[in-house]
């Protein structure tokens, strides 16, 4: 039987423009970003729509793109479409938590503007950095980095592409390390700091008082986590996932392979860029992976799933 999985983009698909078709075409949309910029004192049209200095930064980049993904969530619904099951990709996880139904959009705009904040907060600018390592398989990532403290994995991308993190020094000395055992490239990432990483631990800690106050709920449909890349389908692990996600590596393509087990042959990435069509293609070619990035391609969805 086919399942169709909703997936949703992570920090970096952000764009001057997003979101603004769906603001103006859907009244759900609307009230998602009239909800958002009320909430949180800003302006999310502005940050949204214009170019601006303030996307960029994490603090304001991780509730712009939750409050984007959700309004396209919400179309698509409005469209008909439904998912088996939902998965995100680091920020993403909040998107997907949502739709699944563990907690309402409010709460995950509210949470992920806390993120951005204690991410950006936790450690002075320069210390940390991120690097993508291309053309190793994660055990030889993980072989070469258990020599050299303070830098971790921090995205499991798909195969032959690795994202490591952590204090700037250790990973420039990593990427040294792993071109000498075989990665094609490893390149230095322009990131506000070192996201996944053991150095955000404390960030985590921060986000945990705020999740003390959200209410969580069993999930609807299950969704993937990306600590674990297992399903979760009930209320109790939600708040301790989301902790420990901060500083710990994002598994993004175990959870694509524990949802194709599962039978899922659809993906319908909804938000900004291809970034998961990207990689679901180094994943599994075989599978249809769809885009829901302006309110033209919610038709195209739709017409392509008919015709399947």
């Amino acid at each position: 039987m086919s399942k169709t999985a909703f997936i949703f983009p992570g920090q970096g698909a952000q764009t001057a423009g997003m979101g603004k078709d769906f603001y103006e075409n859907s009244r759900k949309a609307k009230d998602i970003f009239d909800m958002a910029s009320e909430l949180l004192s800003l302006d999310m049209r502005k940050l949204c729509f214009e170019k601006n200095d303030l996307l960029d930064k994490t603090e304001y980049t991780q509730a712009a793109l939750v409050t984007v993904s959700m309004a396209a969530e919400h179309v698509l619904r409005e469209w008909g479409m439904t998912a088996d099951v939902t998965a995100g990709l680091s920020l993403g996880e909040y998107c997907a938590a949502a739709s699944a139904g563990a907690f309402s959009t409010e709460d995950a705009v509210l949470m992920v503007r806390k993120r951005g904040i204690f991410m950006e907060e936790a450690v002075p600018a320069n210390k940390g950095a991120m690097a993508a390592v291309i053309g190793l398989t994660g055990a030889r990532t993980e072989e070469v980095l258990e020599k050299i403290p303070n830098v971790w994995i921090a995205n499991y991308n798909c195969p032959g592409q690795i994202v490591i993190s952590g204090r700037k020094a250790a990973v420039e000395e990593a990427c040294e390390k792993l071109k000498a055992a075989g990665a094609k490239r490893a390149i230095m990432l322009n990131v506000s700091g070192p996201f996944h990483s053991g150095m955000l631990v404390g960030a985590g800690e921060k986000l945990g008082k705020v999740l003390e106050n959200v209410e969580i709920h069993k999930p609807v449909i299950p969704y993937a986590a990306n600590v674990t890349a297992q399903y979760v389908t009930e209320a109790e692990p939600v708040k301790d996932l989301l902790v420990k996600q901060v500083s710990s590596s994002v598994k993004w393509q175990q959870c694509v392979e524990t949802m194709l087990a599962d039978g899922v042959d659809t993906f319908i990435e909804i938000g900004p860029g291809k970034t998961l069509a990207g990689f679901m293609k180094k994943i599994d070619r075989s599978v249809k992976t769809l885009n829901v990035e302006k309110l033209e391609d919610i038709e195209k969805v739709v017409e392509a799933l008919k015709e399947a």
